[in-house]
């Protein structure tokens, strides 16, 4: 098959979220050779390199977004991320702030500024117990600036002393302190090591047991250095210390406070579900929006904004568990707080998830009333492809083959846009059986071959399987 930009970006992508990172490098080095200094390819490589540990790369790739488009949201994210990841936290919080500013709909640049003044506290304690003295010249450098003079003199030293560096290593007591739960598992990959025998065999796949063993101590130690870096030792003596005060104690919380306390809470909320506990998810959620209730706009500037959130994740939690009724009932609470409050991307959200329940329950007609409401409020062709597929597997299941048809060449048309391959392929899928409902066999043998050469990109066998039957 030719290898065009949306190909690469598609396979890198998916790579990516497997878990095969330097694959998917190898896919966005090859995406940019074809289509250079687009920025959307930068901020996702930029993204692989954060993941593969490779915070300077990364940053690089961010720079280079914002150098073409210096109002780009997702490069400025990422630089900030990237920043936060070196330690270097004041930048990072400057530019989740040009993001917030930029974006104020995002709710990822107020989770980072929290996250970044909270490391900055953890590093140097309460701004208002600090006091500079002004007896030198005081200049502020950044942490990249500190670690190329760091380099400097690393190089300088003697070939003895850096070998003296590398092999310290941390006592077993700190090392326990930052990993928590994690040192049973390091401890016991340490135990797995001595086994010889076990570390020459190999799994099925022909992977060495040694190999897999060390790749989790080597990722074990990489989170150990990094937490040490968001939260060293001496910070956590700070909070236990504060903790023993008793500051915040019949004390009102500051409104900087409660936001830094809900942002946590939707995060835990929203990792619950991902991992499967929708009925914890669902109880954390309700008990957050009875707080959040009871407190005024003042306290919460983003107060309704939440609450219509927290209908979406309770609805969310419900659709998980079976609660049809009950989730719809809350999405559509969330839509009426979205549209009293005239948050465009709130009602999207909440007509996607109304569409999604009516759905499931076979209520196709109003799945499809909802859905076609949502299509102006669609932000990018990828969304417009998902929906107009959605919509017309509606039609297919109500028998409305010829609507099906067309909905689904819109499908095509706008994952073509995007250059998806993954959604070219199930819109493509969409196609044929629609013609197959028509009794247009011949037509349907050639969209079905079409589908079968997108399923062998994506790859997914099922696909194939399920194609050629």
């Amino acid at each position: 098959p030719i290898v065009s930009f949306g190909n690469l970006m598609t396979e890198g992508t998916t790579l990516s979220r497997r878990g095969q990172h330097d694959k998917a490098l190898g896919c966005f080095n090859e995406a940019l050779k074809l289509r250079a200094g687009d920025k959307h390819c930068l901020i996702t490589r930029s993204k692989c390199f954060l993941k593969l540990g490779d915070a300077e790369n990364s940053l690089k790739d961010a720079e280079a977004s914002l150098e073409i488009d210096n109002a780009f949201s997702e490069g400025l994210y990422q630089k900030a991320e990237a920043l936060y990841t070196m330690g270097d936290f004041e930048f990072a919080l400057v530019f989740y702030h040009r993001g917030r500013r930029l974006r104020p709909d995002l709710h990822k640049f107020q989770l980072g500024i929290f996250k970044a003044e909270e490391a900055i506290i953890n590093c140097i304690g309460n701004p208002s117990l600090v006091k500079l003295e002004s007896k030198e010249e005081l200049c502020f450098v950044s942490r990249q600036a500190e670690r190329k003079k760091d380099n400097q003199k690393q190089q300088n030293k003697p070939k003895d002393q850096k070998d003296q560096k590398q092999t310290k290593k941390q006592s077993p007591k700190t090392e326990q302190q930052l990993l928590g739960q994690l040192y049973a598992d390091k401890a016991y990959l340490e135990k797995l090591l001595k086994d010889e025998d076990l570390m020459q065999s190999s799994t099925r796949q022909g992977i060495k047991v040694m190999d897999l063993v060390l790749g989790g101590i080597s990722y074990l130690n990489q989170r150990r250095d990094f937490w040490q870096q968001q939260k060293p030792m001496y910070a956590r003596a700070y909070e236990r210390k504060v903790l023993r005060q008793g500051r915040m104690q019949d004390k009102k919380q500051k409104p900087s406070d409660i936001a830094r306390s809900i942002a946590k809470n939707m995060e835990d909320i929203e990792l619950m579900l991902a991992r499967g506990s929708a009925e914890e998810s669902c109880r954390k959620a309700e008990r957050l929006l009875k707080m959040i209730q009871g407190w005024s706009e003042n306290e919460v500037p983003n107060r309704n904004e939440l609450i219509g959130n927290l209908h979406s994740c309770i609805g969310n939690a419900q659709l998980a568990m079976g609660q049809m009724e009950a989730a719809l009932r809350s999405h559509k609470m969330d839509l009426d707080c979205a549209r009293e409050n005239s948050l465009t991307d709130a009602v999207s959200r909440a007509l996607d998830n109304i569409g999604h329940v009516y759905a499931r329950i076979g209520k196709f007609q109003q799945a499809i009333n909802t859905w076609e409401e949502k299509i102006p409020l669609a932000q990018s062709s990828l969304e417009k492809a998902w929906l107009f597929h959605e919509i017309g597997r509606c039609y297919l299941e109500l028998d409305k083959a010829e609507v099906a048809q067309d909905y689904g060449q819109k499908s095509l048309q706008s994952a073509d846009e995007e250059g998806d391959v993954e959604w070219q392929l199930h819109a493509t899928v969409l196609v044929a059986q629609a013609q197959v409902k028509l009794k247009d066999y011949q037509s349907a043998i050639l969209t079905f071959e079409r589908a079968l050469e997108k399923a062998k990109l994506v790859p997914s066998e099922a696909a194939q399987n399920g194609i050629i039957a």
